[in-house]
């Protein structure tokens, strides 16, 4: 059984609040849907807006292998097909596949079109019709099907069959709404492939948290088509997961959907999609979120270093994710020793070593440090205790201030003493803020020293504070993301001084920098 996938990211998925695509940035998403090898691309609605209309010129000009679809809606009740803007809008900018979608329940075509059910019926067979003509194959999403079969089963199924009589390639069951549970799915589904002869597809939204499950039930019911967005982006709570649908049913079902090679491209696509679009990955994402293979309890990590299965439900590297050991207060020595292993770090189970490490990470901890979210210091922490470590410059001391004039204008500025190589070194910098401007004073005086750190910049600064109920007097902890362009890692900090704590995380991404390189 071959199942066919249909991403909508560039279209249903820019409905989700807060995403927003150039064209530029649609074009390099469509790349990278292409390159895992899926096989429609939805490029948006062309009648709607000049964005998505330049988009469609422009990717002609990638020859990508998916096939490029254009999205909308059948005729206006009052036009003809071969008038109707909509209709012609698609046939204009030529993509490779057509997606129109059509009203299924009865109360839609009442309320939301105000035309009689006759009419609905022929507007669709019509624009499906009209689509064909032009040599497009065609794709119906029967919208809101799942809720018009429960109010008027005939009709829903009538709807379809226009479609069908128009000369439709697939037909797209849609859950619209988003709130059918599978069990409804199921049987809608064989209800339908059973009066059905042309492709059934699914196409769910998640208002109940089972946009997925449905998507996987629905193929197992007899739909070959599956509708979704990589990440789960779109309207409200979001599209089907692409990125949790497709492993299901490679791995779990032996459903073939992608190539095993390009499964493992899974992860980083994902990622990188999120990076397009500015938005923060979901950690715990199915599959490929960060936390998707993270192990903190220390049973868990002892269990998973015997047999990974115990604790891991597929092997991470077939989606081109990877395993994590997090290291905290509820860590044991398993935790340690696989983490040290990452790291390229060798000791033996029963040595004074990792004991002492555990005991002294479960110190810091007491005092607020974290280190499952700052792997950059636990490394450091290691090295130092194992007598790894590399001293690269001595403090002398730094002095900041922050200067607010009449206009209400902030000056942050801070002066640092470094010693380097026996050569004392005395800088000032300005920054936005006092970090920033420690930040840029501490690296322009070991820039001379260490050209390497001039790619080195902080992309992520967090505050917490550990203990509110001490007020003013509470400490923080202060977690920094560093990258030199090509690699990210964290460093942690923490005191009842931000500043100091700031420091102390901004030592350690240096220091982890210079021993890297």
């Amino acid at each position: 059984m071959n199942v066919n996938i249909f991403d909508t990211t560039l279209r249903d998925g820019t409905q989700g609040e807060g995403i927003s695509l150039t064209v530029d940035d649609k074009l390099r998403i469509a790349s990278a849907l292409d390159d895992i090898g899926i096989h429609y691309i939805e490029g948006g609605w062309p009648y709607s807006n000049p964005k998505d209309i330049e988009f469609f010129k422009k990717v002609k000009k990638l020859k990508l292998n998916a096939k490029i679809t254009a999205f909308g809606s059948t005729r206006h009740k009052d036009s003809k097909p071969e008038k109707d803007g909509n209709l012609l809008a698609i046939v204009n900018i030529k993509p490779d596949c057509a997606c129109i979608f059509g009203k299924a329940w009865d109360l839609h075509v009442s309320f939301a079109l105000n035309t009689t059910l006759e009419k609905n019926l022929d507007m669709i067979y019509s624009s499906v019709k009209f689509l064909k003509s032009k040599n497009l194959e065609v794709i119906f999403d029967a919208e809101h099907f799942f809720n018009g079969f429960e109010s008027n089963p005939d009709y829903a199924l009538e709807a379809i069959k226009s479609a069908v009589a128009g000369g439709a390639d697939i037909i797209t069951l849609c859950d619209t709404n988003g709130g059918m549970l599978p069990n409804q799915v199921k049987n809608v589904v064989e209800y339908v492939k059973n009066l059905i002869s042309v492709p059934l597809g699914i196409h769910a939204h998640n208002d109940s948290g089972c946009a997925v499950a449905n998507s996987i039930i629905a193929v197992q019911s007899g739909c070959t088509h599956i509708q979704g967005t990589l990440n789960g982006w779109g309207e409200r709570c979001g599209n089907a997961s692409l990125s949790s649908i497709i492993p299901n049913l490679k791995l779990k079902l032996g459903i073939d959907c992608i190539a095993s090679e390009k499964l493992k491209l899974l992860t980083e696509t994902s990622r990188y999609i999120s990076e397009i679009a500015n938005v923060v990955p979901s950690h715990k994402q199915p599959y490929i979120g960060y936390s998707a293979f993270a192990h903190k309890g220390g049973i868990h990590a002892s269990a998973v270093a015997k047999k990974s299965s115990t604790y891991e439900h597929i092997n991470p590297s077939l989606v081109g994710n990877q395993r994590r050991i997090l290291i905290s207060e509820l860590s044991g020595r398993a935790n340690i020793l696989l983490k040290s292993k990452e790291l390229n770090i060798d000791f033996e189970k029963d040595t004074d070593k990792t004991k002492k490490i555990l005991q002294i990470i479960k110190e810091y901890e007491k005092k607020g440090y974290s280190y499952e979210g700052a792997e950059g210091s636990f490394e450091l922490l290691v090295k130092k205790h194992i007598g790894k470590h590399k001293t690269f410059f001595d403090l002398g001391g730094f002095r900041v201030a922050v200067e607010k004039d009449k206009n209400g204008n902030l000056k942050s500025e801070a002066t640092i003493k470094v010693f380097v190589k026996n050569k004392e070194e005395l800088t000032a910098a300005e920054g936005d803020g006092p970090v920033n401007a420690l930040d840029n004073a501490l690296r322009k005086a070991l820039d001379k020293f260490y050209p390497q750190l001039k790619n080195v910049r902080l992309s992520d600064f967090k505050v917490r504070i550990i203990n509110p109920s001490d007020g003013t007097g509470a400490k923080v902890r202060v977690l920094i993301q560093s990258t030199d362009g090509k690699n990210e890692w964290n460093t942690v900090g923490v005191s009842e001084n931000i500043i100091e704590a700031s420091w102390q995380a901004l030592v350690d991404s240096i220091e982890y920098k210079l021993l890297k390189e």
